[in-house]
């Protein structure tokens, strides 16, 4: 018999494939967005334009999951009850977590920025315990998280800087801001794996990308920002943007609507390491490094522990458990 798509997303071999998937993707968007920055001439300090920008960005991917949810004769129409939240969704996952990360992005160093968005993983675990009973934190989790962690620590390491660029120092518009908006991130995807109990994750993901998409380009037009210069070059790039966030983002709602946050939470941690290697294959950095195979080796490994039992919510045990 042909599996249901509820198994196939509960199958081991298929979500972690999946997930490594949307890390990729999501890693790839680093040099797009310095590819697009090129093309378009945005400036690292205009912020209203990287708002407009994003905006476009999302609004597209939101735009393409309801097109393709049209097309697949799905109903995009909300349930009144379930407008709110939808809504209140968009707003916090897509545009209050982008306001949040760029703000602090601009007053923190790319390396140490990377480093505090980790923390997300980590905010994604204890949520999780803390809302749902059967996806406690366990003894692999934790171990799983810190070795993730590691090889973000680990990839960062050695930059314009060196080692020595990762001073201790903590503002709350710089480093704040980008735990605030790995926060965010963590709380609005535990909101929207309840929401996706009761809607179609296609057309919920379709509606919050649009939305925040929407809320972006607001903030950007009311700052005063200008995108100019469009080709075919950028236009290209900007619609594989819109498309890699609408296929990540839908396949990712699907793995938490069917899965435990905590188990998927320690793949986030492939992004920066995706985002390094892809950048210096598409931008000429050198990507042969030992950092590189390091941090690769410390993510999987930490995979490795928390997904390396049968992926069941009732395989997810305490801590009092002996793992």
């Amino acid at each position: 018999m042909t599996p249901s798509r509820v198994d196939l997303f509960k199958d081991r071999r298929f979500v972690v494939g999946i997930a490594v998937l949307c890390c990729l993707l999501w890693g790839s968007a680093f040099p797009a967005v310095k590819a697009g920055y090129a093309l378009l001439h945005v400036a690292k300090t205009d912020m209203a334009t990287q708002m407009l920008f994003a905006g476009w960005r999302f609004l597209g991917a939101g735009l393409i999951l309801l097109v393709l949810a049209v097309l697949g004769r799905r109903s995009i129409a909300l349930p009144r009850e379930r407008i709110a939240s939808v809504v209140g969704l968009g707003f916090v996952q897509t545009t209050l977590q982008y306001v949040f990360f760029y703000v602090g992005l601009a007053h923190a160093s790319g390396v140490k920025s990377s480093i505090m968005n980790g923390t997300g993983a980590f905010f994604s675990v204890i949520l999780a315990h803390l809302l749902y009973a059967n996806d406690r934190l366990t003894v692999r989790k934790a171990a799983g998280c810190l070795l993730g962690f590691a090889g973000v620590l680990v990839v960062n390491l050695g930059g314009s800087k060196g080692v020595k660029g990762l001073d201790f120092e903590f503002t709350l518009l710089g480093e704040g801001f980008v735990v605030i908006a790995a926060f965010v991130l963590a709380a609005a995807s535990i909101w929207g794996k309840t929401l996706s109990q009761k809607l179609d994750p296609m057309v919920m993901t379709g509606w919050q990308l649009a939305i925040g998409g929407a809320g972006l380009l607001a903030i950007g037009e009311i700052g005063g920002g200008h995108l100019s210069g469009f080709d075919v070059r950028s236009l290209a790039l900007l619609a594989y943007m819109a498309g890699l966030s609408a296929a990540a983002f839908a396949l990712w709602s699907l793995l938490m609507k069917h899965n435990p946050v905590g188990m998927l939470a320690v793949f986030s941690f492939l992004i920066p390491v995706f985002g390094v290697l892809l950048s210096g294959l598409f931008l000429h950095e050198p990507v042969l490094a030992w950092k590189n195979a390091a941090a690769l080796a410390l993510v999987c490994g930490g995979i490795w522990l928390v997904t390396r039992k049968k992926m069941l919510p009732r395989d997810a045990g305490e801590l009092s458990r002996s793992d």
